[in-house]
């Protein structure tokens, strides 16, 4: 069946029926194996820093953020490489390189605020209570 869309050009209407045949261009999709070792390393991931935290593990505040903090980085990387299929070469680079970029992005917006923030507190004048109240 073809329907004619200007003389001489025959245009065939898409197939919706059957299974599909063609691979997806957008990417590989996971596999079971693939999506549950991404799922048993994000429940280890979480189960660890939440046991550090509340048993109080390391017995250092400063510390225990720290190590939190680098086990949500690895679990983001998980996630994106496991959950999401990011990887180099799906979509020719081109989402790699946009995390790349809103990545670098990121950290020149926290870096910055948390350098500005600094800065003026360094910079503020102290005053004591009793001068805030004698300034006009």
């Amino acid at each position: 069946m073809s329907t004619v869309t200007e003389p001489g050009l025959t245009r065939k209407p898409p197939d919706h029926g059957g299974a599909h045949t063609e691979p997806h261009a957008h990417g590989a999709h996971g596999t079971f194996r693939s999506y549950m070792t991404g799922f048993v390393l994000s429940v280890v991931l979480t189960a660890i820093p939440f046991w550090l935290v509340m048993g109080n593990v390391l017995n250092d505040t400063l510390l225990t953020s720290i190590v939190v903090m680098a086990f949500a980085a690895v679990q983001i990387v998980v996630h994106m490489i496991y959950f999401l299929h990011m990887n180099t070469k799906s979509e020719g680079g081109w989402t790699f390189l946009a995390l790349v970029f809103t990545l670098t992005l990121v950290v020149i917006t926290l870096v910055g605020s948390i350098w500005v923030m600094y800065h003026m507190d360094q910079n503020m004048m102290p005053m004591s209570p009793h001068e805030a109240l004698q300034r006009p």
